[in-house]
């Protein structure tokens, strides 16, 4: 296998592994301190919750945009790549200047090679 069938396979795992932690806060998973900030300690309030689904759709757009990029199906047009690799950047970003020391240990590296991976395959299009 190619860098070019790796990538877009590595990211979209990636992309369901972190829909499945936004299910998790969702559901109550106690992980607030992680995510949004660190603003919660245990399960998130409704607002939190609702954020994460709203994270799943979004995610789930970045997911088919940047495959998509890759050459699978469903074939989006290209400016969708782009609008998500710029999420997925910013991501990235406020994952890194969080005030949550643990939630940037954690998702700091996680959306930076998520970051990476979309680039390349954005990129290699």
């Amino acid at each position: 296998m190619s860098v070019s069938e790796i990538l877009p396979a590595l990211y979209f795992t990636a992309c369901l592994a972190v829909i499945g932690f936004q299910f998790a806060l969702l559901f109550g998973a106690p992980w607030g301190r992680i995510t949004q900030g660190g603003q919660h300690e245990g399960a998130l309030p409704l607002s939190g919750r609702i954020a994460a689904a709203v994270s799943v759709v979004i995610l789930l757009g970045m997911a088919v945009a940047i495959t998509s990029a890759a050459g699978w199906r469903p074939q989006w047009p290209i400016w969708t790549s782009w609008v998500a690799l710029g999420v997925q950047g910013l991501s990235c970003l406020a994952n890194w200047i969080t005030p949550s020391a643990p939630e940037r240990r954690l998702w700091g590296p996680i959306t930076s090679a998520m970051l990476g991976m979309a680039a390349v395959i954005v990129w290699m299009q």
